[in-house]
């Protein structure tokens, strides 16, 4: 298939069946990075339950690198195929070159926190020693090699945008078999690999990053011929810089609270016990282990709605959002029914002891109460972004993982000071902004049907 045909099949392939072209293999990919993510969790708490309560309150500020890759390979995506739809080829390679220079900039940031603030910010979440400590050194070396984070997300995005969704499985797949492996070996060592501890995790994380950034760097240069000549060229066009982070800044936004809103939650849990903070841990990895279809469904989605909106053919837009909403919203009642039933199994997974299983039973079973309700909003909120009405994405990301998320665990401590109650702050949080993504959702069909 070539690159005009890629395309046009955006706009003229039956919507189910470009939607599923387009999303399937990035719900494989999302899938398989979701399980290295949940495999390098069980490792490290076979290490120790501080270990692993270190990983826990480290996993906010890694998701502030996360949320600027995401947030701005979303906008890149988006606006690359809008500008391709309308048949701008000088806008969309502008978008590319602008979008390389502002990765690397991202990357010395990142590399200059990774030395000076890893310490400082564990040293005031937590007076005990040895979390800070380990906590110190995982953060770090995940900062300091975030590369693997911003190039990646970058050039996978630019892969499924062309339509070669199955050739971004392929880079993050690469990704996540090296972290596999390689998890174990450098965290308890292997033959003449030495024992690393928590800092092996790290490194067979950001390991497994880096070379799925070589893959779809190579991927993208064979098989991307409209990127080819743009990827590996440097350029700065503020404009163009400005329709990126317009489209990408809410979803930068909502990440970048979420971590935020992950750090507040943590101290608010650690007035309990450390062990609180563990256990919310494990519902985060299980939490994004659930919405990795809806990710992967997303990522799909935003190019196919972003260029049939160039097109001018809305019917298209209208029918891929109706079977988005439909399908992640039926999957999440499926895992919310099973993940009822064993909540047990997974606290064994993560290694839980007698207090931390205690604790977990109550989390697990109120915290996926949420999953259908989040899902439309997720869907409602990625749809609106795409469409040129960030501002509704950005209120109800805004609502649903900062804003409600925090008031509502404060106000249930505040209210009950129960260790048990206040796992009712998730699904309380889902449903509101579920009803009000609805509301929102109506005023945004009435600008579809002009």
């Amino acid at each position: 298939m070539d690159k005009t045909d890629r395309m046009s099949m955006m706009a003229e392939l039956p919507v189910p069946q470009v939607l599923i072209k387009m999303s399937l293999p990035m719900m494989l990919s999302f899938f398989i990075q979701a399980m290295y993510n949940i495999v390098d969790s069980i490792f490290v708490a076979r290490i120790s339950e501080n270990a692993f309560t270190a990983v826990s309150l480290a996993f906010p500020m890694q998701q502030i690198v996360t949320a600027i890759a995401v947030g701005t390979s979303t906008g890149v995506s988006a606006v690359w195929s809008r500008y391709m739809g309308m048949d701008k080829r000088d806008r969309a390679s502008a978008a590319i070159r602008t979008m390389t220079s502002m990765s690397l900039m991202f990357c010395v940031l990142f590399i200059v926190l990774g030395i000076w603030a890893s310490g400082p910010v564990f040293s005031f979440q937590t007076d005990v020693e040895e979390i800070a400590r380990l906590g110190a050194v995982y953060l770090s070396i995940n900062w300091i090699f975030s590369c693997g984070t911003i190039f990646g997300k970058y050039y996978e995005r630019l892969l499924v945008s062309a339509g070669r969704a199955e050739l971004s499985m392929a880079a993050m797949a690469s990704g996540a078999i090296f972290n596999l492996i390689f998890d174990p070996i450098l965290i308890f060592g292997l033959g003449p690999v030495p024992a690393m501890g928590i800092a092996g995790a790290a490194y067979a994380t950001i390991g497994g990053q880096i070379l799925a950034v070589f893959v779809a760097m190579a991927l993208n240069m064979r098989y991307n011929s409209a990127v080819r000549q743009d990827l590996l060229r440097l350029g700065f066009a503020p404009d163009v810089a400005g329709d990126i982070f317009r489209v990408g800044l809410p979803s930068i936004i909502t990440m970048g609270l979420s971590s935020m809103t992950s750090f507040f939650i943590n101290q608010i849990l650690l007035a309990y016990s450390t062990t609180a903070t563990a256990v919310y841990g494990i519902w985060m990895k299980l939490q994004n282990f659930c919405f990795m279809p809806i990710f992967g469904l997303n990522n799909g989605m935003v190019p196919i709605l972003s260029y049939n909106y160039g097109t001018g053919r809305r019917d298209r837009v209208k029918e891929a959002m109706r079977i988005a909403l439909t399908g992640c919203a039926a999957l999440m009642c499926i895992l919310l029914i099973v993940l009822e039933l064993v909540p047990g199994v997974i606290l064994t997974l993560f290694s839980a002891g007698e207090q931390m299983r205690d604790i977990g039973m109550v989390c697990l079973r109120a915290c996926v109460i949420s999953l259908p309700f989040a899902a439309v909003s997720m869907i409602l909120s990625t749809s609106m972004q795409a469409l040129d009405h960030s501002r509704y994405a950005m209120l109800i990301n805004m609502m649903r993982q900062c804003v409600l998320l925090v008031a509502s665990f404060l106000c249930i401590s505040l209210l009950t000071h129960s260790q048990k109650l206040i796992w009712l702050a998730v699904p309380v949080t889902e449903l509101i902004t579920f009803l009000v993504s609805l509301r929102l959702y109506k005023l945004f069909h009435k600008h579809l049907a002009m």
